[in-house]
């Protein structure tokens, strides 16, 4: 499906893209999502990984159903509804759920540096979704970065044969929040940034309602005032609030270059795993941290100048 395809009959975009606030906009998104590792590591610690994953999707989805009822919002048309069931899957169900079971049984640096991919991913998602052909060396950097983010994985866990499934959980999660968000970009111009994840957010409400139903098959969740405060903010800043910046960020656009600024994303939660949760940096997780951003900002670099 081409870019031009996905036209709407509306005659001009929600955002405008003659303006040079996509970057801001895009990293006060970041700043909001960076968070949001580390507390998912402090939520995990009292409340089960389904129920984190889905719940704050739940969350979430009850804030937008009002947001959007209480605005008079148009209803999505058309296939418009089979693009957000995407977004849906990628950054509503697939990337929450995959980092909160991930985050289980791995440090919230490790999963911050497995996560440092997704602005490559991202951007690879945007050439794929509008048919681009950039020039050879910007697969070359994906791929090298794909292999840095392994290896990290690998070293850190002993070898390939004991690469933990923790690894693997996060690395699909980067595929998924790709697809999620350059999908999410693209129909920002359309829908309007906030209308966009609120949308994304009812559709995949019945799936999520669901989901937190069966999580509390073995009783009431039990957590300390700090893990519920961590659930909150997993519910109201990293499944909603932060995505009315960072689409509007990437709706401004141009979308791989607002995708960049996810590069600080993994350096400051590395930083909050440190302050909040006393994680130590080892050499490792820093190496492995600035081999897989600096592939990917390569990458991305090479992408814009296609």
């Amino acid at each position: 499906m081409s870019h031009n395809s996905s036209a709407t009959t509306l005659s001009r975009p929600v955002i405008s893209t003659r303006t040079s606030t996509g970057v801001w906009w895009g990293l006060l998104g970041v700043i909001a999502f960076s968070f949001t590792v580390p507390l998912t590591r402090v939520a995990v610690e009292g409340l089960s990984p389904l129920f984190i994953g889905a719940g704050r999707a739940v969350v979430a989805a009850i804030l937008a159903a009002l947001a959007l009822a209480l605005t008079r919002q148009r209803f999505p048309r058309g296939r418009q509804w089979l693009r957000l069931a995407v977004v849906a899957g990628g950054i509503v169900a697939g990337f929450p759920l995959l980092t909160t079971f991930a985050l289980t049984s791995t440090s919230a640096s490790h999963g911050a540096v497995v996560i440092a991919l997704l602005p490559a991913a991202t951007a690879t998602a945007a050439v794929i979704r509008g048919r681009e052909r950039p020039r050879p060396l910007f697969w070359v950097l994906t791929v090298v970065g794909v292999i840095a983010a392994v290896v990290f994985a690998v070293v850190q866990s002993g070898g390939f044969g004991s690469l933990h499934w923790a690894d693997l959980l996060l690395l699909a999660a980067v595929v998924a929040a790709a697809i999620g968000y350059a999908e999410g970009g693209l129909l920002a111009r359309e829908l309007g940034a906030w209308q966009t994840i609120s949308w994304a957010l009812v559709v995949a409400s019945p799936v999520m309602v669901l989901l937190t139903v069966v999580s509390l098959g073995s009783g009431a969740p039990s957590a300390t005032p700090l893990q519920w405060l961590s659930f909150a903010y997993l519910g109201v800043v990293s499944m909603f609030l932060g995505f009315f910046a960072w689409y509007r960020g990437l709706a401004i656009g141009p979308m791989a270059q607002v995708s960049q600024i996810q590069l600080v994303q993994p350096v400051m939660s590395i930083a909050w795993a440190g302050l909040l949760l006393g994680e130590t940096m080892t050499w490792t997780t820093i190496v492995g941290g600035l081999a897989v951003i600096l592939c990917a900002g390569a990458a991305v670099r090479v992408r814009l100048r296609r």
